[in-house]
């Protein structure tokens, strides 16, 4: 009886299940542990040799798995709190290594989290991506802040972030540490997003103090070609100075830098919407027409609903202003059919000709405009509406007294008509004659539209747009050369020695000394 007690007893003891005291891992964590994998820390450099570590190293773009990284990893962070990140970064940082500032700054965010919670048995992050995760949950904690109000407070936290990634950054320029500093320019460029972004909130009176240093944290980034940090900080400045209606200055800085290639596509069609705007107010309606429809091309469909709308109420305007007509399609394209409601208003009235219509609408909708920025642009629309009013006249009627057009165009007298009458016939607009001395105006013989240049015109305007698409469409399939042979062979561990590292015009130049030692 004792033995099959015994039995029956081991027997439960092996169906109970095992309650574990450890904590389930968070998501912020999940992600910084995924994260030390991608860069070839944590578990995946303990298990694997030396060889394919360096192969790893040499292969593997740091700044841009950490991009791709910051993509993937926006859903777990979309939700999380101040006390989330300050858990993290208890039991993510090491307190004794070179992140224990940022740590320090996290924990006293919440409240809830102390220092005795962080356990001695915790696996903390290795120094090669503690870096990394630091500057994350940083960023994090101040887009926390600044969804909560919290300016100063969010302000206060960007700027002591940004101070602790240039430590980072000048500590790996200066090897003192391992890994490589490319890994936080993604991380760097959010910081100066941020900050940005809670100074416009603010309103501070330091603006230009603040551009200063933007511009000197602008050429830091190109000098160490820092294609993130550089791409988004002359993106700030130029919203900036558009913003302080400097248009002549950010026209001169847009004119004199250059935008990097390999920039992320978001920041360009920034860049894009930007330069649009600067020529668009320089009269250059024909570039910002190119540069506005390309930005919309490249826009993301599914996210960024704001700028897109944006784009567009600019491109209805430069489109207007060039003399053209949108699409009635693009006023009713889902979810901008509210927002682009005064902008259709403003299109009938121009195409119309009816001035009385479109100084109502400007009126009625003036502190949309204002805050849109597309007031000037749209209050040199008059001019286009009287040259619409005018070329409807010219088509409907041979001869027309000029105090008829005055009052179908609700001008103050006949005087102003002649006058706008014989600039729209200076201009080109309409083809008729001003009878001074009969107070008339007589139109004459409308003349074939493909006897003139127009046609072949409007078919090169499209022609040149289907081949900057197509040419954009290569530039974008193309990959460097022989990166799958290369990819291939670091998978197989095929990575030679030094002598493969070395490019084609080393190895003439060693063919070459050795010619001269032979002789």
């Amino acid at each position: 009886m004792s033995d099959s007690k015994d039995k029956t007893v081991k027997d439960e003891s092996v169906e109970t299940p095992k309650i574990s005291d450890a904590t389930p891992t968070s998501s912020l964590e999940a992600c910084a542990r995924r994260l030390e994998r991608s860069l070839g820390g944590g578990e995946a450099t303990a298990s694997s040799s030396a060889v394919e570590s360096a192969i790893m190293q040499h292969h593997v773009n740091p700044s841009k798995t950490v991009r791709r990284w910051l993509g993937t990893s926006s859903g777990a962070s979309g939700s999380c709190t101040l006390e989330d990140v300050a858990r993290a970064a208890s039991s993510l940082l090491d307190p004794m290594c070179s992140s224990s500032t940022g740590r320090d700054l996290l924990m006293q965010l919440s409240e809830n989290v102390t220092m005795e919670d962080s356990s001695a048995d915790n696996a903390f992050l290795t120094v090669r991506t503690s870096r990394e995760v630091e500057s994350w949950l940083l960023s994090l904690a101040v887009r926390i802040l600044f969804q909560q109000n919290s300016n100063q407070q969010a302000l206060i936290l960007c700027d002591k972030s940004i101070q602790i990634v240039q430590t980072h950054l000048d500590e790996a320029s200066a090897a003192t540490v391992g890994g490589t500093a490319s890994s936080l320019y993604p991380l760097l460029a959010r910081l100066y997003r941020y900050q940005s972004l809670v100074v416009e909130r603010i309103e501070l009176p330091d603006s230009v103090q603040r551009r200063a240093h933007l511009m000197d944290a602008h050429r830091m980034a190109c000098l160490r070609r820092d294609v993130d940090t550089s791409a988004t900080l002359l993106n700030l400045l130029l919203r900036d100075l558009l913003r302080a209606d400097q248009v002549e200055q950010a026209h001169k800085l847009l004119s004199n830098s250059t935008f990097p290639d390999a920039a992320s596509n978001n920041q360009f069609c920034r860049f894009l919407y930007h330069s649009g705007r600067i020529q668009a107010l320089r009269l250059e309606y024909t570039s910002a027409f190119s540069n506005l429809s390309q930005c919309l091309r490249k826009a993301p469909s599914n996210t960024g609903l704001g700028f897109r709308i944006a784009a567009q109420r600019l491109l209805v305007v430069v489109q207007l202003l060039m003399g053209e007509v949108p699409e009635r399609n693009v006023f009713f394209t889902h979810k901008m059919v509210g927002e682009l409601k005064p902008y259709r208003m403003i299109t009938q009235a121009v195409r119309r000709g009816d001035l009385a219509v479109f100084h109502k609408t400007v009126s009625q909708f003036a502190d949309r405009f204002k805050a849109d920025g597309t007031y000037t642009l749209i209050s040199r629309l008059a001019h286009s509406v009287v040259k619409a009013g005018l070329r409807k006249l010219n088509m409907s009627y041979s001869r027309i007294s000029l105090q008829d057009i005055a009052d179908r165009l609700g001008l103050q007298c006949a005087t102003s008509a002649e006058f706008v009458v014989a600039k729209a016939i200076r201009d080109g607009v309409i083809d008729a004659t001003v009878n001074h001395e009969g107070g008339f105006v007589q139109s004459h013989d409308l003349v074939d539209v493909y006897a003139t240049t127009e046609p072949s015109e409007a078919f090169h305007r499209r022609i040149a747009y289907c081949l900057t698409t197509h040419n954009d469409a290569v530039r974008a399939m193309r990959y460097p050369p022989d990166a799958y042979k290369k990819q291939l062979e670091a998978s197989r561990g095929l990575r030679g020695g030094k002598n493969d590292d070395k490019t084609d015009e080393e190895k003439a130049q060693e063919l070459e000394d050795e010619l001269d030692e032979d002789y």
